[in-house]
Parts: C-alpha cells; structure tokens; sequence
C-alpha cells in the first residue's frame, strides 16, 4: 500500500495507481485532454499538471505514480498558472474555428451551417423544425437584414457566397403552410426559451491562398448554383455550395470546454504548425484536419494493437511533429473498421465524420 497526501487529506491506496487516479476516486478534479481509461498513458497535453511539495517538483498527474510520502497540491494558484499557460500553448497551435463566420455575424445567431447540412441531405422537416427553434418573438429576421451572413461567407472569396438569406426566407415561407402543430411547437418554444451564454471561441488566423479552397473539398463538383430559391430542389441545391468551415465539435469539444472553464481567450497570433488541411477518406466518410489536432495520441494509441488495417500515426519529430496516415498508405486505406471508435475518443474536431 502507499501513503501520501493530497491536498493536504491523507490518502492509503494500492500500489501502481497514478496520482490522477488517486484524486479522481477522492472525488477531486484535474483536468486533462491526453488520458483515456483502458488506453497506455502519454503525458502531452500537461493539463494535469500538480506539485509534489516535499520534492518541490511538478508532475503529470496522468502518468505520475503515487509513491509514498508524496504531498501533492493540484489547486494551488501556481499550478493553476500552469495549466493556463498550458492551455494557452494548445489553443495557439489550434488552427479552428468553433463557429462558422457566417453564425458569428448573424444577428440572430441562426445555426446556418445545420440548416445547409439539413437542406443538402433534403432533410426539409428537419430544416423548418430547426428554423422554428431559432424565430424570434418578432419573426423571422432574414428579411429585414441586409445580409451579414453572406457577406461573411468564405465562399465569397473564391467565387460566390451561398445564398444563405434566401434559403432562411424560403424554409420560414414552409412554415406557414404547416398544421397547427408546427404553430404551437413555436409558441413553445418562444415560452421557454432561454438565451445561450456566451462560449470560448477559436478563430484560424491569418489563412494562406492555398488553404481557402481546402473547404471545398466537400463541396460537389457540379453544384448548380442558384441566387433565387424557389422551391426544395433549388434549397438542396444551393446547400451544397456551403464549404461547413464551421467546427463539427462545437457542442462537444473538450479543449473548447477546458479553455471556458479557465476563462481563456483564444491567443491572437497562432503558430503554423499544421496548414489547414482536409483529408477525407472516401471508404469510410473519415474527415481529418490536422490544423485542429492538438497531439494528444489517443486515436493513435486507441489503435496501436491493429493489425488487420493500417491506422493513424506520428510522423517527423520534434515541434514539427505530427498525427497523420503511414507515410506508405493512402488516407483511403486507413480505418476502415475503427472510424466511429477515433471520432469518439478525439478531444477536438480534428476527427469528424463527413
């Protein structure tokens, strides 16, 4: 058995747990973005940094074995200072953006980039549910705005932008020719309706030429574009022109809810590690952006044991290393089992599905 402190309460536990362990089953909190049960430790992150006072050293706490005699401090204002800054040094590495610019803009804060996903995917009874949840008392504002959105659209910048307000007005206009039900769904919704506060953001910085048209990538190759929309074909249509640079992990982000937690602003100058990148691999739907991904090696360890198919891995060293597909494979042979396994275990929205 081992006998050490924490936070000043004594502590008696089996032999080969790590402090993370020890604390956690206290029932105390330290955060951390690189651990997984079940999965080998690999100190990256440095979230879960605490301090062993007889030794005056600090630790990770994810991999740090308890030994006796330790005294540990994990909520002291200087290892708080120490997961901030660690924290900071993550987020200026995270080439992302948590919303799309053309959410940002939007006085209504209309959730535009679910409205494209729905309408490409003709998903319409979806499309004017999510329209309904996101009326004002007033209406439908679209119609009296001069069009933020759109002018915020990247894809303004490499031909034109998606018709985004007239998609909205088109969708409200299917509203109206509903039944009642629609009609006290909105009526529900207005009574218990509660403003959202305000969330962290990441923002990409400065993008090279090159890595604008990346987000074409899921776009198809023979949209037809329409400025008009009249009627679900040319919705669905002009939905395919939308590039969804928009964060697929905006409501289930762990860096983006560590770095809330801290009250972090994102860092205005970011390093380019990573160019932003997509890869999608067209077997299994698999979305990969490098740019997002903040080293942390759970997908890489998640599948170190395979195999049977070639999986994600480090490549080069140092700072300029990175999590990518074998240098001898294609991104289209990787995974073909284990997509849904990646995406799930990703702290970021480096892994998505398309």
């Amino acid at each position: 058995m081992v006998k050490l402190k924490i936070n000043s309460n004594d502590y008696e536990v089996q032999d080969g747990l790590t402090i993370l362990d020890v604390a956690r089953s206290a029932g105390l909190d330290i955060p951390t973005l690189c651990n997984c049960d079940g999965l080998p430790h690999f100190s990256s992150c440095m979230i879960c940094m605490v301090k062993d006072k007889r030794t005056g050293n600090f630790l990770p706490s994810c991999s740090a074995l308890a030994r006796d005699g330790m005294d540990i401090d994990c909520m002291s204002e200087e290892v708080i200072f120490l997961r901030r800054k660690a924290i900071e040094l993550l987020l200026s590495e995270h080439r992302a953006e948590c919303e799309a610019p053309c959410k940002v803009v939007c006085p209504g804060g209309y959730d535009i980039p679910l409205m494209n996903r729905l309408l490409s995917a003709k998903d319409f009874t979806g499309a004017i549910k999510l329209s309904i949840g996101q009326l004002q008392s007033s209406g439908l504002i679209c119609t009296d705005c001069p069009g933020y959105c759109e002018n915020a659209c990247r894809r303004k910048k490499i031909d034109t932008p998606v018709s985004i307000r007239n998609m909205q007005i088109f969708i409200s206009q299917q509203i109206k020719q509903e039944n009642n039900t629609l009609n006290q769904y909105i009526i529900s919704f207005k009574e218990n309706k509660e403003k959202s506060p305000k969330r962290f953001s990441s923002h990409i910085g400065k993008l090279d030429p090159s890595e604008l048209s990346e987000w074409l990538k899921e776009c198809s190759d023979d949209i037809n574009r329409v400025r008009e929309i009249s009627d679900s074909d040319s919705a669905a249509n002009e939905s395919e022109s939308c590039m969804h640079c928009d964060c697929r992990a905006a409501d289930n982000c762990s860096l983006r809810d560590i770095a809330e937690k801290f009250s972090l602003k994102d860092p205005r100058g970011k390093l380019v590690n990573s160019p932003i990148q997509k890869k999608i691999n067209i077997n299994s739907g698999l979305i990969f952006e490098n740019a997002k991904c903040i080293k942390c090696g759970l997908c890489v360890r998640l599948c170190e044991d395979s195999k049977n198919e070639p999986s994600l891995c480090f490549i080069n060293r140092g700072f300029v290393s990175i999590i990518s597909e074998p240098l001898t494979e294609n991104f289209n042979n990787i995974l073909k089992t284990k997509t849904k396994e990646v995406i799930a275990i990703c702290p970021t929205g480096a892994l998505s599905m398309f």
